[in-house]
């Protein structure tokens, strides 16, 4: 018997989310060995029609294997990965954490390997531009943890927050897309923050569901090179097994011309791993009215009502300003008044402040309306 909870979060993610239909293949990667949930997800996928495929993985398994993996074996790897990847029209990924920190002692020669190789090659090449996907968190212990909750607690806020109706917020996110695509120059102000850069020209896309669980974003992308000033980062954010505190990024004429944090040899050299990493790939704005605080994991941070996250490295094809990178790391800013507050303008105008818009074709997009 499949928990209720889990086949409606599996239906949403198949029929609405994927939408999958009669002949697609379907491939379902689960990082943490869940079956229950892997079942509801084949018998989702089976009843749209589709075929579905499954790959268990385990990070302390994965860290084994990339500690001691010469070059040829994960190019190797990559080569049938892509091969797999690019016979697939839909793709549902989800990690139930188990230790957040499994991959912080991996030597950063192997992270780097690893990035070229099974995620550039496999997921950025192949999964993103060819596939219509959707990823997303499992609840674990691990993440109870992270958000200081209960386990109990956060598996009643996680379905909560993950099966929300996206339809209605979808709906009130098409005057921000509106507004986006009208607007040039945006000036981001907050505590040790003072950014501008423009969006001319670069499409606007909501994100409401269909590639991320929970989801609440409207995406852009600064011309590449085209930003200029400071942005520090108020959230920790947790990468290939370490948490930085503490951003702070310096940008000239669009490049990251310094970088600092409570690590700034390690973050220096997850920003030099390509040419591309020192630029920025997305600009985005998060409205989901349930999540309010960050708990070092990305999917839940980068939705934040109140939020932006300015992400260097790699832009989307559906909103690409030229930058290509194996890095894609979105990074937080909250502007709520318990964070320090902070404006967002476009063309001069003020759009939002602390946290709530306050254009009267935006209000729809605050919480309390979106929680309605």
């Amino acid at each position: 018997m499949i928990d209720s909870r889990l086949q409606k979060l599996a239906d949403i993610l198949v029929n609405y989310s994927c939408a999958v239909k009669k002949g697609d293949n379907v491939l379902i990667q689960d990082t943490g060995i869940e079956p229950a949930f892997d079942r509801a997800l084949v018998k989702a996928v089976h009843k749209a029609g589709g075929r579905a495929f499954v790959t268990l993985r385990d990070k302390a398994l994965d860290r084994a294997l990339l500690l001691d993996a010469p070059v040829e074996q994960l190019e190797l790897q990559a080569e049938f990965e892509r091969a797999r990847m690019d016979k697939m029209q839909c793709f549902i990924g989800f990690n139930a954490w188990r230790n957040l920190s499994s991959w912080s002692d991996l030597p950063g020669d192997k992270l780097d390997l690893y990035n070229r190789n099974i995620w550039k090659k496999v997921h950025i090449e192949s999964r993103l531009p060819k596939t219509r996907w959707v990823v997303l968190r499992f609840p674990s212990p691990a993440m109870a943890q992270m958000a200081s909750m209960s386990e109990e607690a956060f598996e009643d806020f996680y379905f909560n927050v993950c099966t929300m109706d996206y339809a209605r917020m979808s709906k009130a996110m098409d005057p921000l897309v509106e507004l986006m695509e009208k607007t040039d120059r945006v000036r981001i102000v907050a505590v040790g923050t003072d950014l501008s850069f423009s969006i001319k020209g670069l499409p606007a896309v909501k994100c409401d569901g269909k590639l991320n669980i929970p989801d609440g974003e409207v995406y852009s992308a600064p011309v590449r090179d085209s930003v200029n000033g400071t942005i520090s980062y108020n959230t920790p954010s947790e990468h290939e097994g370490f948490t930085y505190e503490n951003i702070r990024f310096e940008f000239k004429n669009g490049k990251i011309i310094k970088a600092t944090s409570n690590d700034n040899d390690r973050i220096n050299r997850v920003l030099d791993v390509d040419d591309g990493a020192r630029y920025v790939g997305e600009f985005a704005i998060g409205v989901n009215p349930y999540i309010t605080k960050a708990m070092k994991e990305t999917l839940f941070d980068e939705k934040i009502a109140g939020s932006i996250h300015f992400t260097p490295g790699n832009a989307y094809d559906n909103c690409f300003n030229g930058n290509r990178s194996s890095l894609h790391w979105d990074l937080v800013l909250i502007q709520t008044p318990e964070f320090g507050g902070g404006e967002i303008w476009f063309d001069d105008r003020l759009v939002r402040k602390d946290g709530l818009f306050v254009v009267p074709e935006l209000v729809g997009l605050n919480p309390d309306k979106l929680k309605g």
